[in-house]
């Protein structure tokens, strides 16, 4: 069993940067690929980064170059730094923690209960 909590969404305007933390608990987070989705109003849960037990990462397209994700196991957290932020980018950002690398939702065992994003225009 993995509980997961988000913390670090705001409001931001276009360009600006936020970092978001998720806090987990559970003795076997260490073993997990962690990721990261998002939800917009409206919109289909998607895939935003991940990053597996060993540190090898994977980003959507649109966060490239702009997001980072990164993981301390020793304190059992996961991090996404977000840069040049756009009005795009508002939506509920979840943390996830799954057995394997995937960019589908339905991979993934345990889920946080989101933070809010706003990035103003």
């Amino acid at each position: 069993q993995v509980q997961l909590v988000e913390s670090g969404g705001g409001l931001v305007q276009a360009g600006g940067s936020l970092r978001l933390s998720c806090a987990a608990s559970g003795a076997t987070f260490s073993s997990y690929t962690m990721a990261w989705f998002r939800q917009g109003p409206g919109k289909e849960r998607e895939f935003v980064a991940a990053i597996t037990w060993s540190g090898h990462t994977y980003y959507t397209d649109s966060g490239k170059g702009r997001f980072t994700i990164s993981r301390d196991n020793a304190k059992k957290m996961v991090y996404l730094q977000m840069n040049s932020l756009k009005p795009e980018d508002t939506a509920v950002y979840y943390c996830a923690a799954g057995p394997s690398s995937s960019r589908l939702y339905y991979a993934y065992s345990y889920w946080g209960q989101g933070t809010q994003v706003t990035v103003s225009s």
